[in-house]
């Protein structure tokens, strides 16, 4: 006997460009957006993705920031999100986005998990992301080597510390 699952996998990775999303530099980037959508929502065990009317998300502003850009999208599981990063398209961005974004000095990406049918906000995975910046991995926001299964999310005690605030 199988049932329906109560939570679905939502992740954010936010990035910070080296030029306007306009530039020669991340001409290919830009250019294999849609193919990798395209590969996304035919992966198994996609849900859902942040888009905005041009579909894609890159004129999205996350933590109030121009130069940052953002990916969100909700997964049955972190096996299914895994799967698709790895492989196709994807991988052969993974590969190259040091030509095309700013090397990370803080977490960047998140995951938690979400109620069956729920679509991730910004403002939530902006809170997310503070929460395990300043905390580290926990049920209510984690990473894929740190993962926690479905079930309290509750943020810890002094989840985002005074001055932490939007720092990327």
């Amino acid at each position: 006997m199988t049932t329906a699952a109560t939570h679905e996998l939502a992740q954010v990775n936010i990035s910070r460009l080296k030029a306007p999303l306009d530039s020669p530099q991340l001409k290919d980037f830009v250019d294999a957006l849609d193919s990798v959508n395209a590969d996304a929502e035919a992966a198994d065990g996609y849900v859902w993705r942040l888009q905005s009317e041009g579909g894609d998300a890159t004129d999205l502003r996350v933590f109030d920031d121009d130069w940052l850009i953002i990916n969100m999208t909700v997964w049955r599981d972190s096996n299914a999100l895994t799967a698709f990063m790895y492989q196709g398209d994807h991988r052969e961005m993974l590969a190259r986005r040091n030509e095309w974004f700013e090397r990370p000095t803080e977490a960047m990406t998140t995951l938690w998990w979400v109620p069956t049918g729920h679509r991730p906000t910004i403002a939530e995975a902006e809170a997310r992301l503070l929460h395990l910046r300043a905390n580290g991995p926990t049920p209510y926001a984690f990473t894929l080597r740190t993962s926690f299964p479905p079930g309290t999310a509750e943020p810890v005690a002094g989840e985002v510390p005074e001055g932490l605030g939007c720092s990327v």
